[in-house]
């Protein structure tokens, strides 16, 4: 696709088909910008926002390089248990690995970034089909965690020597789609402990859609964090974002490989951690589709090797899948 065609979406409109009976295309400048950036630094606790981010192809910095486990090794989320979404992660030295840790009612804790001197012992952890390692973090965490979340748990961190790359099913396919223009876009893409990719992103309009439909049925609007994405975008029309194929910022790409399948952790308020049937209902009533309730898409990243900025207000250039 040419550049010209990422800078503008070609919107189909219809004329009155008894006295025009063709479409036409009409052709509408677009201005398509970051609005907010996030990271997670410990998998399913709360988030940390970023003015500006240094992207690297595992994704934001230290974005899930933590992940709980519970005492038979399994690692924890918020479907499960709900309190987590008060645990605060906070990054005091950027992303030099240095940990805090805040909650309600709890002192704060602050886990050392120094990796071990030796070779730490690896932990083996499975993220849903996945498998990859950590290191423990210590006792001091695993109390404190286990004293909040009122169960006995532990933190591991990622471990040096972790290999987990981004499903190569779905990044091949995105690469045989793309071939054209994709030029040498690596085939693979280490990551630490999300889900399935190191890029979650939305639109904000989508999340206007979404709330127009639950203020009209007389249910409260809710914010962005219910569904967790690291970039959001600006200027997109209502879940417009299921029809890129990528997007480009500066040098990098950011290519879009697989829509985001929702589970039940919108529904719970990233505030209180209470949990309620909204907005779920709501979304699954006007977003149900054979691979599930959806809301964002994953994504990948070329042009970030050497670490690139990215900053809230830098626009983008979309490239639509047509």
């Amino acid at each position: 696709m040419s550049d010209f065609r990422a800078r503008v979406y070609l919107r189909h409109s219809f004329v009155n088909p008894s006295t025009h009976p063709f479409p036409y295309t009409q052709i509408i400048p677009m201005t398509v910008r970051i609005l907010s950036l996030h990271s997670y630094p410990i998998k399913s606790c709360a988030g940390v926002n970023h003015d500006q981010a240094t992207i690297l192809r595992g994704g934001l910095p230290m974005d899930r390089h933590w992940v709980i486990v519970d005492s038979k090794g399994i690692f924890m989320t918020q479907r499960q248990y709900a309190r987590m979404a008060l645990v605060q992660p906070g990054l005091p030295d950027g992303a030099n690995g240095d940990l805090t840790l805040s909650a309600p009612g709890m002192p704060q804790l602050a886990v050392s970034g120094q990796l071990p001197a030796n070779d730490p012992q690896q932990v083996s952890v499975r993220i849903w089909a996945a498998d990859t390692t950590g290191f423990d973090e210590g006792d001091a965490a695993a109390q404190w965690l286990s004293q909040f979340l009122g169960v006995s748990c532990r933190l591991l961190r990622v471990h040096p020597r972790a290999n987990r790359v981004a499903s190569p099913k779905h990044v091949d396919a995105w690469l045989t789609r793309n071939r054209e223009w994709a030029g040498d876009f690596p085939a693979s893409h280490p990551f630490a402990f999300a889900d399935g990719f190191p890029f979650l992103v939305a639109g904000q309009q989508s999340l206007e859609e979404l709330n127009r439909r639950l203020v009209a049925k007389g249910q409260p609007a809710v914010p962005m964090n219910r569904f967790r994405p690291n970039i959001v975008l600006d200027g997109l029309d209502p879940y417009e974002e299921d029809y890129l194929s990528a997007m480009r910022a500066g040098a990098m790409t950011f290519a879009f490989v697989k829509r985001c399948a929702r589970c039940p952790i919108p529904n719970i308020d990233q505030a209180t951690a209470l949990s309620a049937p909204e907005p779920g209902i709501t979304l699954a009533e006007h977003r149900q589709f054979p691979d599930g309730v959806l809301f964002g898409v994953n994504a990948v990243v070329a042009g970030a090797d050497d670490g690139a900025l990215l900053r809230v207000g830098d626009d983008v250039e979309p490239e639509f899948d047509l």
